[in-house]
C-alpha cells in the first residue's frame, strides 16, 4: 500500500472527460488519482474522507488570467497571498500574467515566480511570459528561452500589440515554441485616455469613453491573423458582442482561436458607474446589457471557452482617488465560483458539466498543462464545490492583500468547500460541515 493513500468517499463527481456525472469514490495515491468509481474497495488502514453531503468533486479549476504582482508590486499582492486567494477561490492552478517589475520577459523572472510559488506550497503556477520586451510592443522577447524556463503561453499583458506585422510574427514564433498567445485587444488610438464604456452612461457622468469598436477591430484583426498563420490565439476578457461574433466567425472557419470572459462582464453593466465607485473601473470596461446577453448566449452555444477572474489587485489607496485617476482592475479570485454558481448555474443558464469545461477542461487544453480530468493517473487536483452554501462576499476577509471588488456584500448561493492540489488540501472551508476533514486527513498523509 502507498504511504500516501486517501479515499474520498461518497461525493458527487463531475468529470466530463471520462463521462462521469454521479456518485463515486476517488482513491488518491502519492498525489495522483489511481481509482475512480462507485463503492471502491481499498486496503484496511487507508484513510477515508466522507465527502460532505451535497458537495460536488470536479477536476481542479484553472484560472486563465491572474496578476500576481510579484516581483515589483508586492504592496498590491505577493505570489504567496495571491495563491492563498486562489486556493480559497477553488482554483488549483493559475496562469500568472507578465505585468511585473521587472516584466517577465526574461527566464530569470520566470524562475523567480516559480520559486516563490514552490515556497508557498499552495496551488500550481503556470507563468505566462511577455511576448515583447518590456511589454512595449516593439521587439519580440526571447520566446524560446521563456518556454524553456517554464512559461506555458505568452501575452502582452494589459497592452495590445498595435503593429499588425509584429502580431503576425508573435503568432508564428509562439506557435513554433508550442505556446498560445493570450491577447488583450484594444485599439488605443480609439480609447486614448478613456475610463468607461463609450455610451450614454459615460456621457451622462462626464467620463471619457472607450468604444466597443476598439475591442472589436483588434479581435477581428487578430482572429484573421490566427487563421492566416494557423497559430493558436486566445482572446482575453472578451466583453463585446462584436468581438464575440469575430471569434464565432473564426471558429466557423476552423481557425485555432479561443476566448474567455470574466464574471464581472457577465453580471455587471456600465449602469453601475453612477456613484463613481472605482471598484467598477476595469479594462475592458463594463459594457451594455446587450453585450451581457450576448456573452451569456456565447457561454451556452460553446463560442466562449473559459471563464477567468482577470484578478488584478490594487492597494486600497490606489483606488481611493478620482475615477479618472484610479487604476483598472478587480480582485476576483475569491468570488468567481460563487458568482458562477449563483448567477449561471442556479438560474439554469449553464449545467455544472459546462462549468467544469469552462473552468477546468478548456483552460488545461488551451494552456497545454496537466489537469481537466480525474482519470486514472491524473494529478490529484480537485475542486470541491458546495453548490447550495449561502455565501456573503466580505472583502475584509479576502486572503488576497487587495480589497478592490464591486461584489463586496453580495449574498450568493454556492461556494467552495475545499481545494486539493496533488492530494493535499490547500484550502478547507470551515463554513461547510465536514470540509475540515479534508484538511485533517490529507495533512496527516504528508
Amino acid at each position: 500500500m502507498s504511504l500516501h493513500s486517501i479515499l474520498l468517499k461518497g461525493g458527487w463527481v463531475i468529470d466530463p472527460v471520462n463521462g462521469i456525472d454521479g456518485e463515486a469514490d476517488i482513491l488518491l495515491e502519492d498525489g495522483h488519482v489511481t481509482q475512480l468509481g462507485p463503492e471502491l474497495k481499498v486496503r484496511p488502514g487507508t484513510p477515508v474522507v466522507e465527502v460532505p453531503q451535497g458537495c460536488v468533486l470536479c477536476p481542479g479549476f484553472i484560472d486563465m488570467r491572474v496578476h500576481l504582482s510579484e516581483p515589483g508590486y508586492e504592496h498590491k499582492e505577493t505570489v504567496s497571498t495571491g495563491l492563498a486567494a486562489a486556493a480559497a477561490g477553488g482554483f488549483t492552478a493559475v496562469a500568472s500574467m507578465p505585468n511585473t517589475e521587472p516584466v517577465n520577459d526574461d527566464a530569470g523572472i520566470t524562475g523567480l515566480v516559480l520559486a516563490r510559488a514552490a515556497e508557498a506550497e499552495l496551488v500550481r503556477v503556470h507563468p505566462v511570459g511577455a511576448v515583447t520586451r518590456g511589454l512595449a510592443g516593439e521587439r519580440l522577447a526571447e520566446l524560446g528561452e521563456l518556454r524553456e524556463a517554464g512559461c506555458v503561453a505568452v501575452s502582452n499583458g494589459v497592452r495590445s500589440v498595435a503593429d499588425a506585422n509584429l502580431m503576425r510574427r508573435v503568432l508564428e514564433y509562439a506557435s513554433m515554441c508550442g505556446m498560445a498567445v493570450i491577447d488583450h485587444c484594444e485599439d488605443v488610438l480609439l480609447t486614448q485616455d478613456g475610463v468607461a464604456n463609450d455610451g450614454f452612461q459615460a456621457a451622462a457622468l462626464g467620463l471619457r469613453g472607450m468604444p466597443s469598436a476598439a475591442e472589436d477591430i483588434f479581435v477581428e484583426r487578430d482572429v484573421t491573423l490566427s487563421g492566416m498563420t494557423g497559430a493558436p490565439l486566445h482572446i482575453a476578457h472578451l466583453s463585446t458582442r462584436g468581438a464575440l461574433e469575430a471569434v464565432r466567425s473564426g471558429k466557423a472557419r476552423d481557425f485555432p482561436v479561443s476566448c474567455e470572459v470574466t464574471p464581472h462582464h457577465l453580471t455587471l453593466t456600465d449602469d453601475r458607474l453612477d456613484g463613481y465607485d472605482t471598484n467598477y473601473k476595469v479594462n475592458p470596461p463594463l459594457r451594455e446589457q446587450q453585450d451581457v446577453e450576448a456573452l451569456l448566449q456565447g457561454l451556452q452555444d460553446g463560442t466562449i471557452d473559459c471563464i477567468a477572474s482577470d484578478h488584478e489587485p490594487h492597494h486600497y489607496d490606489e483606488k481611493l482617488v478620482e475615477f479618472d485617476r484610479a487604476p483598472f482592475g478587480i480582485a476576483g479570485l475569491e468570488t468567481v465560483v460563487s458568482i458562477c454558481l449563483d448567477r449561471l448555474i442556479h438560474p439554469g443558464y449553464l449545467s455544472l458539466t459546462r462549468l467544469v469545461e469552462l473552468l477546468a477542461i478548456n483552460p488545461a487544453r488551451i494552456l497545454g498543462v496537466v489537469g481537466g480530468s480525474l482519470g486514472v493517473g491524473s494529478p490529484a487536483d480537485i475542486t470541491v464545490l458546495a453548490p447550495d452554501l449561502p455565501v456573503t462576499v466580505n472583502a475584509g476577509e479576502f486572503r488576497s492583500l487587495a480589497r478592490n471588488t464591486p461584489f463586496d456584500g453580495w449574498a450568493l448561493r454556492g461556494g467552495v468547500a475545499a481545494s486539493i492540489v496533488g492530494g493535499r488540501t490547500v484550502y478547507a472551508n470551515s463554513s461547510v460541515d465536514g470540509a475540515v476533514e479534508f484538511e485533517t486527513v490529507t495533512s496527516d498523509q504528508q
